[in-house]
């Protein structure tokens, strides 16, 4: 059966006028106050675990990457891809300045991007620092980095 877009045009119209609007968004469309504070309480809830090469869970341990990419799915906050550069090019730029608890802080150098962490405040992140490590809340420690926002 053939359907001409006029018809599909006019069923759409009426399916909308008996719904109202609807709203399509992405998993991370609202990251909303709520899910920033659930982001921090998976963060910290992860505090202690050690840092693993590729890691991405609790069990096996986590890389910065793995560890961001968990607490995002966990919290429902998003999808973020698995590497470090490729979540440095997803949501959207905030200047420094600007940055809230539940955003992404990455740090570059001429090489690219070396390490991501999630903003928890006063200038801090959590973040799978390195091998022989744990997660943890550190104090950013460079002033080469910059700010990503996943969601609203």
């Amino acid at each position: 059966m053939r359907h001409s877009g006029r018809a599909l045009s006019c069923a759409l119209v009426m399916i909308v006028s008996l719904l109202g609007p609807v709203a399509v968004t992405s998993p991370a469309a609202a990251l909303g106050d709520g899910k920033k504070a659930e982001v921090s309480k998976i963060a910290k809830s992860l505090k202690g675990t050690p840092y693993s090469y590729g890691g991405t869970s609790p069990s096996s341990g986590f890389d910065c990457s793995g560890f961001t990419q968990h607490v995002f799915k966990k919290a429902g906050a998003g999808n973020l891809d698995r590497t470090a550069g490729a979540q440095a090019k997803q949501g959207r730029a905030i200047k420094k300045d600007d940055k809230r608890r539940g955003d992404l802080v990455y740090f570059h150098d001429g090489g690219g991007v070396y390490h991501i962490g999630i903003y928890q405040g006063d200038q801090k992140i959590w973040h799978a620092p390195s091998t022989g490590k744990s997660v943890e809340l550190a104090r950013i420690w460079t002033g080469d980095y910059k700010v990503r926002r996943i969601g609203a």
